[in-house]
This record gives C-alpha cells, structure tokens and sequence, in this order.
C-alpha cells in the first residue's frame, strides 16, 4: 500500500511498507510526472543490469538517457518516450543487441502500455 498524508506545505511523502519518496509542488524536488518519468529511466537501469548480468559483464558505463515528448493534448499527453542508450567500446554489437532487447522490456513500460486495461478506483474510506 501507498500512503500520504496531505499537508499545507508544497512537499508530498508517499510512504509504503519499506520506503519513502519525496516529491514537492514548488520544483525543490521531483513532482509526481517527473517521477513517473523517472521511474521509466530507472527501469530502463534495471533492465540493462539485468542483460548484463546474464551475459556475465559488468554494466559499468552504460548511459541512459530518456526525453518524454508530449502529445497533442499538451505537456499532460505523453506521445512518446525517447530511451537512448549509448555503450562503452568493449561492448559487442551481440551484447548491446541484447541489452536494449532487455530495456524496451522493462516493467514499467510493459504497465503503461497496458495501460488501458487498468481500472483506477477513487472511494472515500
């Protein structure tokens, strides 16, 4: 479960069992849509570890770099989002074929595609 307890101030804490993430209103911290962008970044890391780790090679140096584009609805519509990954020289064409096989996989992204098929429920308690 993820909670918040709202406040006057312009920060959020969202808290879960394990951990905390801060986010604020008044650009001092990351807002809720640059962390979902964040997190899809994040989860391009994670994939990319992943690869590496079961081609048996170290992840050192792989630079990810991510740029939401907006749709025509404005900067709420997101209509693409750019992973472009650039390699260190040992890395093969075979494994950083397979790398970005692994990142245009990740979690987050596979959530998001499926996107429409997610009921999102509001109640009061």
């Amino acid at each position: 479960m993820y909670s918040t307890l709202v406040d006057n101030t312009p920060h959020i804490k969202v808290s879960t069992g394990k951990h905390e993430a801060h986010y604020a209103l008044d650009g001092s911290l990351m807002n809720p849509l640059e962390a979902f962008y964040a997190a899809l970044a994040a989860c391009a890391a994670v994939y990319a570890k992943k690869a590496c780790k079961g081609l048996g090679i170290a992840a050192e140096g792989i630079d990810i770099n991510c740029k939401p584009f907006a749709g025509p609805g404005g900067p709420l519509t997101l209509a693409k989002f750019k992973t472009e990954v650039r390699f260190p020289a040992n890395f093969t064409a075979e494994q950083r074929g397979i790398i970005l096989e692994s990142i245009a996989h990740c979690a987050v992204k596979e959530v998001v595609l499926d996107g429409p098929q997610i009921e999102f429920i509001v109640t009061e308690a």
